[in-house]
């Protein structure tokens, strides 16, 4: 899916973070990772891995069963397939040994959700003379910056997000169920290229901002309710992410003006999204105009989280670089996020990619209560 000038960058950017850990090999096991700077990835079924030498060529070690598709999405051609009767590990580290880097400094993310404890303690059993060096967060750091290439996928997911978020409002109407809503953005994401037809949280806002991780079920819309409806469509892997409310009915004077309200703030934060500014600056722009305008009594969540490639993983969303008081870290070009904000049972969210003019947004969708 990608050129070879991406994987070259990304092969690079690998490279320099080895060479500044001073190791000689990497290994690469989160699936995001994988997919990232080999492309192709696959669940841990079994556990597998992909080795980058500091000089030489790469290889992947993984399930026999697994060889075929993975020689056909990736650029690596050094595969090593292992029978499902071995252990796995050994044939991870026998791969390592083959090649000459039994006694090399290999670099591992300690913070990978495939490098459990029990795995990196068989890993230095069977490898005694490797030295193992942590380089904790490695799987999502390498990732912050989006390519050109990259940002084309989740313009891709942004309009399918758009696309089905318009394609509920349509069909709202008192009787809707929260599944009926569902299964109508299901049958857009799916029509329209998405990986797969999983959609977010589809509930009954309920509260001020409780209704975030309302469990899904079979709801039907009344009058007054507001239906909250998060969707995640994956192009290629990289997602984007929209959310909007959806009355039946016009929509209250007073709950349109609080809208408006939160889409004005989260506008200057979008607006605030430049290369150097520093996140807990742009959070302060939602946190703060909420208290003050208040919409809500306390606004503890974060205001926005990294948005990007997604496979099989434990964690649905990848909160390694988000917005809160206590980000200290700086902005950069390339960088996407799912800004959001939530007050009195209305969400708003969006796909945006920091740019030198500011935010820029990858969702186009109406920026207020949608509604019939």
């Amino acid at each position: 899916m990608f050129s070879r000038a991406e994987f070259e960058r990304r092969i690079a950017c690998a490279r320099g973070a080895m060479m500044s850990a001073g190791v000689d090999l990497l290994l690469v096991d989160s699936g995001e990772l994988l997919a990232w700077l080999t492309g192709y990835t696959v669940s841990e079924t079994m556990y597998r891995a992909a080795f980058l030498p500091r000089e030489g060529d790469a290889w992947f070690t993984l399930r026999a069963l697994d060889e075929a598709p993975c020689r056909e999405k990736s650029w690596i051609t050094d595969i090593v397939g292992f029978a499902d009767t071995n252990e796995a590990l050994a044939a991870v580290a026998g791969s390592i040994r083959d090649r000459g880097f039994a006694g090399v400094r290999i670099g591992l993310d300690t913070n990978s959700y495939s490098m459990s404890a029990q795995t990196f303690m068989r890993l230095k059993t069977l490898l005694p003379q490797a030295a193992f060096v942590p380089m904790p967060g490695l799987s999502d750091s390498l990732r912050w910056v989006k390519s050109q290439e990259e940002i084309a996928f989740l313009k891709q997911a942004s309009l399918i997000a758009d696309k089905a978020m318009l394609e509920i409002a349509r069909h709202a109407r008192l009787g809707m169920t929260t599944r009926d809503a569902a299964a109508i953005a299901s049958s857009v994401f799916l029509r329209e290229g998405a990986d797969t037809g999983e959609v977010g949280p589809v509930v009954k806002a309920r509260g001020n901002h409780e209704f975030l991780h309302g469990a899904f079920k079979t709801e039907e819309i009344e009058e007054g309710d507001i239906l909250h409806v998060e969707l995640i469509p994956r192009v290629g892997n990289y997602g984007a992410r929209i959310m909007r409310p959806i009355i039946v009915g016009a929509p209250p004077a007073a709950l349109s003006a609080s809208a408006d309200r939160l889409v004005e703030l989260q506008d200057r934060q979008i607006a605030a999204m430049k290369p150097g500014a520093i996140a807990r600056d742009v959070d302060a722009i939602m946190r703060q105009g909420a208290l003050d305008s208040g919409l809500r009594p306390s606004y503890d969540n974060v205001t926005a989280y990294t948005l990007g490639l997604y496979t099989r993983t434990p964690r649905t969303s990848d909160f390694s670089g988000v917005f809160l008081p206590t980000s200290d870290w700086a902005l950069e070009e390339g960088m996407v996020f799912h800004l959001y904000a939530t007050a009195l049972g209305l969400g708003f969210s969006e796909t945006v990619v920091v740019s030198n003019d500011g935010g820029l947004r990858l969702t186009q969708c109406p920026r207020h209560i949608l509604h019939t």
